[in-house]
């Protein structure tokens, strides 16, 4: 099975989609117990959400689930959030801190180090590589890391999460100009709630790439899964309505990435 799908354009901005793919090897189903098939955490639609809002941006996706290895962690296993309940690189639990796997089934390090080569490291070997192609073009690339989860899941957080969720690990991985940009559309949408590094500060991906003084940005958007699904348990159903609501302040966000971007590689060529 292909671990990825990319899809190349011309702007200076990656769109990064780790936890949309629902793929999974039959054998490693076969060790999921009936919660974990339930697959519940998903990015659902998050792919589909954002289609076309950005029509040069690149895109890469993960088309393997998080259960079978997390796209979105550190291959050396270190956490995200230390202290903090969080899953791992290959999940044991699910967001609720329910088993998934099997009772004598759950991954064993043989499993970890056969995962990260068949799927981890090409997932991130293609986002390395687009990385590297659009900043050829431009000299400069932003990544912007596309996530969702449900507003409520006390395992992992208090209270209900935001709407937009901007995480730039406290404001490391990409320009002040990019967080901000961002920031303010999210604080002008009427309707909905915003944070910047709250519970969520950017998941590995982000803090991998995200090193503003090479010329590449990072920024990750996890959104609650109430802007645009109908219900955020089964059947995890796509709200049209909804989605449509969210999609414009969507594509004014990445419109304005885009912009400072290229303003930032034409300066960045003045300068030289």
């Amino acid at each position: 099975m292909a671990v990825f799908d990319v899809r190349q354009g011309t702007s200076p901005v990656i769109l990064g989609f780790p936890h949309t793919g629902t793929d999974m090897p039959s054998a490693i189903w076969d060790r999921l117990n009936d919660n974990g098939r339930l697959l519940a955490d998903t990015d659902w639609h998050i792919h589909r959400l954002y289609e076309g809002l950005l029509a040069d941006a690149t895109t890469v996706r993960a088309t393997f689930h998080r259960y079978v290895v997390d796209a979105n962690r550190d291959p050396l296993g270190v956490s995200l959030y230390p202290g903090q309940n969080t899953t791992g690189l290959i999940p044991e639990t699910d967001f609720d801190g329910m088993s998934i796997w099997k009772q004598d089934a759950a991954p064993t390090e043989a499993d970890t180090a056969d995962r990260l080569r068949e799927f981890h490291a090409p997932y991130h070997a293609a986002l390395t590589a687009e990385i590297q192609r659009v900043k050829s073009i431009h000299g400069i690339a932003v990544l912007y890391d596309c996530h969702s989860i449900r507003s409520h899941i006390p395992f992992l957080f208090e209270g209900t999460l935001p709407d937009f969720n901007i995480g730039t690990d406290m404001g490391r991985t990409c320009a002040p100009a990019i967080e901000q940009a961002v920031l303010a559309v999210t604080a002008a949408t009427s309707g909905y709630t915003s944070i910047l590094n709250g519970r969520f500060k950017g998941g590995w991906t982000t803090r991998h790439y995200g090193k503003p003084e090479t010329g590449v940005h990072a920024i990750q958007m996890e959104l609650a899964q109430a802007t645009h699904l109908a219900t955020e348990t089964l059947p995890f159903a796509y709200d049209a309505a909804k989605a449509e609501r969210l999609r414009v302040h969507l594509k004014d966000i990445l419109t304005r990435i885009e912009r400072i971007a290229l303003d930032l590689a034409s300066e960045n060529n003045n300068n030289r």
